[in-house]
């Protein structure tokens, strides 16, 4: 399976983050990213700028290329 941009794995964790902010990056396994996506588009949410986490969230998830670090 390719890593990176358009691959299978990064566009479900896009469609998953279009549903719920941070849950892409959850399940690309990256917890910290995801809880920190989740809580400001939650916080955001409440003053009508959440959108724009939410936006960051899905592209984040999409453009997601892991790094092999030896």
């Amino acid at each position: 399976m390719s890593e990176g941009q358009g691959s299978t794995g990064n566009v479900i964790a896009a469609l998953c983050s279009f549903f719920i902010p941070g849950l892409g990056q959850l399940i690309q396994g990256r917890p910290i990213m995801a809880a920190v996506q989740f809580v400001l588009a939650t916080v955001l949410w409440l003053i009508l700028l959440g959108w724009i986490i939410h936006v960051w969230s899905i592209l984040d998830a999409a453009w997601y290329r892991r790094h092999n670090y030896y």
